[in-house]
């Protein structure tokens, strides 16, 4: 497939994505996800890197592992598995991994994500030692003495459905600890998934003071807001300022859909607009999925009782799209932060073969059969959105065709 040709029939064809933060399941829960249908999946988003996280049974801290999500990763056939290890032994937060035995067998970055170093004393040596070695830490910021049992944003919404809040507070304590590390140690220090406006000016500021530190944020914090949870199902541009929905918006959904309950949770429009112009000025470095796929049975429960996550690979690029299209981002810092963002973070040279062709104006209707992934949890089910993946290649090797090479012959899009 000539990539030259895509372009000629309208397409947008640009480098692939990486996704810095991918939770693929494998080892210990193939029912909600294995290495092989997240990479296939991940293709269809247009990812052509996708960064495992260790939160798997047994969690990856060993080389033996990394080494297993390696190989599975390229028998796959689908995007490039890069694999994160733990910062601790088993996640649990006692003492710290083997960071380098795991960064020789194959480890991009180290992460205990959903179970943040809760010992101050032991992140703060993660990091110096990490520092020193060369490593990258990638924290995720949550106070769990404040998040305690919530299972939504703290706020009027929660506060209406009688759910247990989290607060800004939760993350944004945790974001401000990881900054003075990083601060005093002069080291880099990542923080994924950030999803409040305060956490967006403590970076901001910090950047300005040339602290090391980076930090991404998923699409579906810069698409969805705590409304969500009581069954809206207008996306943040498809908003009032006061949170009411504007003309040609979708219809309400159900309220308490446990697919709209994640970590951390989704906020108020105010931290999502705050979001976007953290990305659009340069304060946020990448957009990761933090794609987390489960079997029905952990999502299918009463809404306090399912598991945390989204699935989100192949629905992130049009979230993405529709902040753009709403010019609250200009379209190349968007591919950027999905791009060269990512890769800088990583410490990575991006592979020059790897491209991807998107139909920008392409509208399609999320269905469970169509995604590639194990994990329907997705709140966008029977939503039509725009913008598509039409083509991948990883290394020249052309593994996604979803219908490109009928269009070329065609002559039509």
């Amino acid at each position: 497939m000539d990539r030259r040709e895509l372009e000629r029939q309208g397409h947008l064809v640009t480098r692939g994505f990486i996704d810095l933060h991918a939770h693929l399941r494998e080892p210990g829960f193939e029912e909600s996800e294995t290495i092989a249908t997240g990479a296939q999946a991940a293709l269809r988003g247009g990812f052509t890197t996708v960064c495992a996280m260790p939160n798997t049974e047994p969690a990856i801290d060993s080389p033996g592992l990394v080494a297993e999500v390696i190989a599975r990763g390229k028998a796959a056939g689908g995007a490039r598995v890069l694999p994160i290890a733990t910062v601790t032994r088993g996640r649990k937060g006692k003492e710290l991994a083997d960071l380098v035995e795991l960064a020789s067998a194959g480890a991009v970055a180290f992460s205990d994500d959903g179970s943040p170093v809760d010992d101050a004393r032991l992140f703060r040596s993660a990091v110096e030692y990490a520092s020193v070695k060369g490593l990258l830490v990638i924290e995720h910021p949550e106070d769990l003495a404040l998040s305690g049992k919530g299972v939504m944003n703290e706020g009027r919404v929660s506060a209406a459905l009688g759910l247990p809040g989290i607060s800004n507070a939760a993350e944004e304590t945790a974001v401000a600890r990881a900054i003075l590390v990083a601060s005093e140690l002069d080291a880099h220090v990542h923080l994924t998934h950030i999803s409040t406006a305060g956490s967006v000016d403590m970076i901001r500021a910090a950047k300005e003071r040339s602290i090391p530190v980076t930090c991404d944020v998923t699409p579906h914090h810069l698409a969805m807001t705590d409304d969500w949870v009581r069954g809206r199902r207008a996306f943040a541009w498809e908003q009032g300022l006061k949170g009411e929905q504007i003309s040609g918006a979708p219809a309400d959904g159900t309220p308490f859909d446990a697919n709209t309950k994640m970590n951390p949770p989704l906020r108020r429009l105010h931290d999502v607009r705050a979001l976007w112009i953290g990305l659009a000025d340069g304060t946020i470095d990448a957009i990761a999925t933090d794609h987390a796929p489960h079997a029905s049975v952990r999502k299918d429960v009463e809404f306090d009782q399912a598991a945390f996550g989204i699935s989100m690979l192949e629905t992130a690029l049009p979230l993405v799209l529709g902040g753009v299209r709403a010019g609250w981002c200009d379209q190349d810092t968007a591919l950027r932060a999905l791009t060269d963002g990512p890769a800088r973070v990583l410490g990575i040279t991006p592979n020059a073969d790897d491209w991807i062709a998107i139909d920008v104006g392409a509208t399609w209707t999320v269905s469970a059969d169509a995604l590639a992934t194990r994990g329907k949890n997705t709140p966008l089910l029977g939503r039509e959105l725009r913008g598509r993946v039409v083509a991948a290649a990883v290394g020249g090797d052309v593994r996604f065709d979803g219908g490109a090479r009928e269009e070329i012959r065609a002559g039509v899009r």
